[in-house]
């Protein structure tokens, strides 16, 4: 690259800063951090154990606000310094490449904490669970929701989350029947939220001997684990639980014992199962929160479906609706229907890269939710 080209990133990268400098307000965020620590010292802050650690929650999240965009900061005076050097020496290879090196490592920080300033949603900051459901087509479609289960797997191990498989059906010749997913991090479901939705895949069946193209279909399904504080009533009698085998992959636990647990929710017919913990009572607890899951997110849909009646609007609710197309054969590119961001680049998603989906998502809400 030329000096002026070094500038022009460069340049682009603190105009960002500047950006979000103005749109945090750190004096008030550093004010809030002060006050919550405060609260936190008083003797009888554990008084309410449940309320101690939410504000706690709620402090370390300002704090990483506060810290990373200080480190983001410093960042730029490193390549502000870095550039400086280069321009009395243009002919330093080693210093190029640590330029490079640093813009490259700077423009990635950038974007994850634009992301993060997004998630601003009520539940954004929790814990997510994601289910995968292939669609009609047997071995083609169990085999694509396989696919999408290593890319999720992919995106949150890039993003230090971790990762619990709370239910594992597999396929009956090759990939997957269903998979729950339990990610824990903050902000997991406000990064993943934009994953619900049907995913659709062309390419040519490596299944299919006459070398044909064949489309699959499988849903993706994101709910947030909620905590204590919201009240889901779980009657008893409402509640049919069923215990069998676990069949999950791998472990010295599984098929050794009727661990598993299967609850069935009488009134609505849902039905959640967990089998990756060791005993029933652990698996029960798994299965009631993704069941309090679901029931919040139903009585939430029910909600935006009356609001869109009374508003006259016709929009579809359904997580059913297709979102993505994955295309192998006769090209390759995928693109969001939301969006209508794209790329060709289809083996980096596949392998988990899926930011810039997801700040198109992100970028696109804001929008909905806040038209001009």
């Amino acid at each position: 690259m030329e000096l002026v080209d070094y500038r022009n990133q460069i340049q682009e990268m603190n105009e960002k800063i500047s950006d979000f400098r103005r749109s945090l307000d750190l004096d008030s965020l550093e004010e809030q951090i002060a006050q919550n620590e405060d609260t936190m010292s008083d003797p009888n802050f554990w008084n309410d154990s449940k309320k101690a650690q939410n504000l706690i929650n709620e402090n370390n999240i300002l704090k990483n606000k506060y810290d990373n965009f200080h480190q983001l900061n410093q960042a730029i005076d490193d390549l502000n310094v870095l550039f400086e050097l280069l321009e009395e020496d243009f002919e330093d290879q080693d210093l190029q490449n640590e330029l490079n090196e640093k813009i490259k490592n700077t423009q990635k920080q950038l974007e994850n904490y634009q992301l993060s300033l997004l998630l601003n949603g009520e539940y954004d900051k929790n814990n997510a669970i994601l289910e995968i459901h292939p669609g009609a087509g047997g071995t083609e479609s169990q085999d694509w929701a396989s696919m999408l289960l290593r890319m999720y797997t992919r995106w949150a191990e890039q993003h230090g989350f971790i990762i619990e498989t709370a239910d594992y059906q597999i396929g009956d010749e090759a990939g997957i029947k269903s998979v729950t997913l339990l990610i824990k991090g903050t902000n997991a479901y406000g990064y993943l939220r934009s994953e619900k939705g049907v995913h659709r895949l062309v390419r040519i069946s490596p299944f299919d001997s006459a070398a044909r193209r064949h489309t699959s279909f499988a849903s993706v399904n994101v709910m947030p684990e909620l905590d204590d504080s919201i009240e889901i009533d779980l009657r008893p009698e409402d509640i049919k639980m069923e215990v069998f085998r676990s069949s999950g992959a791998g472990g010295q636990h599984i098929n050794k014992t009727s661990s598993a647990v299967r609850l069935i929710h009488i009134p609505t017919g849902i039905v959640v199962s967990s089998q990756a913990q060791r005993s029933q009572f652990q698996n029960r607890a798994t299965a009631e929160k993704m069941l309090k899951a679901k029931l919040y997110q139903r009585e939430l849909e029910e909600k935006e479906r009356q609001k869109a009646e009374i508003q006259g609007k016709q929009v579809d609710i359904a997580w059913g609706s297709q979102i993505r197309s994955y295309v192998f054969h006769p090209y390759s590119m995928i693109k969001d229907h939301r969006t209508d961001y794209e790329t060709g680049n289809v083996q980096s998603v596949m392998d988990g890269d899926l930011d810039g989906f997801i700040n198109a998502y992100l970028q696109w809400k804001l929008k909905q939710e806040n038209p001009q």
